[in-house]
């Protein structure tokens, strides 16, 4: 890791996002991690390996019972990571006629697929050469009226173990730089140095720091440069048969290590794998809970938006120790 942080808005000299990939490695590696035609429903992927036993294992797993929300605070104002800023302004100021009670109300909305909301992919966000997983046409689809396959509404409430990999902590460091790539080494070492095991069924939430260094250093575009997962991990989590997958950026290492691909872990794990994500989670309360009770697995919970036809949804995971 370089200690200089740098300017906040482009990644220090000599940042570790390869080796490089070629498109035809690429595709080799989607080959090998596929799971189409595995799971029935096919709309859920991965996440049919979650049986209520995985969810009483992972129930077994409160101890203290802390509850640690993962969302970001509703980020309405502009910045090179908020693009697109979320919404919110009161339709209603109680200004109405008598009898009382008065109403107060407002509005919220977002264009959620971004660096801004923490949000969950479903399996109709992402089509690789036109196929969505399980290889339907994403033409046929998905259209004005939301996704007929892979909805967010077809995944329902996520509940199972999870597993913080929590690199800075392993590195003693307070953050991964931007550019910064996890390799299956790096999982594995993490693993090791955490006291945990990646099982069938789980959650994988990796932390790189990046709101922690956002809060210190400022905002930077984070689509040009972040620190994160290395398609070279993918196969040790497709073989560990991870469920769901998320972290405090958006999973992918950037710049892209793979020639034309500006997402390819998105890529592997929704369109190959089937495997739901999460992005732009608040890590640092969990990372500390976790140091403090010396354990980085939990029980974990993840609630999206019933939204018939959505490519996914806002949430606010909630782990519990």
């Amino acid at each position: 890791m370089n200690d200089d942080p740098g300017d906040a808005t482009t990644p220090p000299a000599g940042a570790r996002n390869g080796p490089a990939v070629s498109r035809r490695e690429f595709d080799a590696l989607f080959e090998r991690v596929r799971a189409w035609g595995r799971w029935e429903p096919a709309g859920r992927g991965a996440w049919n390996r979650v049986t209520a036993g995985h969810v009483r294992r992972a129930a077994a797993l409160v101890r203290s019972g802390t509850v640690v929300p993962m969302a970001r605070p509703w980020d309405t104002a502009p910045a090179p990571d908020n693009s697109r800023p979320a919404l919110h302004y009161m339709s209603d100021l109680g200004d109405v006629e008598p009898p009382e009670p008065s109403a107060y109300k407002d509005f919220v909305g977002a264009d959620y697929h971004g660096k801004g909301v923490s949000h969950l992919d479903a399996l109709s966000h992402i089509a690789y050469r036109g196929r969505l997983y399980d290889g339907g046409a994403a033409r046929e689809l998905t259209g004005a009226g939301g996704a007929r396959f892979g909805s967010v509404s077809a995944l329902g409430t996520l509940v199972t173990k999870g597993v913080l990999l929590d690199l800075p902590a392993v590195l003693g460091s307070p953050w991964l730089e931007p550019g910064q790539a996890v390799h299956a080494r790096d999982v594995v070492a993490a693993e090791r140095a955490l006291g945990v095991r990646i099982d069938e069924g789980d959650a994988v939430l990796l932390r790189v720091g990046r709101f922690r260094r956002r809060a210190e250093l400022g905002a930077w575009d984070p689509g040009t440069a972040s620190a994160g997962l290395h398609v070279d991990a993918v196969p040790l989590l497709a073989e560990r048969g991870i469920a769901l997958l998320g972290g405090d950026g958006d999973n992918d290492v950037r710049p892209s290590p793979v020639e034309g691909l500006h997402s390819p872990v998105h890529t592997l794990a929704i369109a190959a794998m089937g495997v739901p994500l999460l992005d732009n989670l608040d890590l640092e309360a969990l990372s500390a809970a976790c140091a403090g009770a010396g354990c980085h697995e939990f029980l974990l919970v993840v609630a999206p938006l019933n939204v018939p036809g959505g490519t996914g949804s806002p949430v606010n995971p909630v782990a519990v120790l």
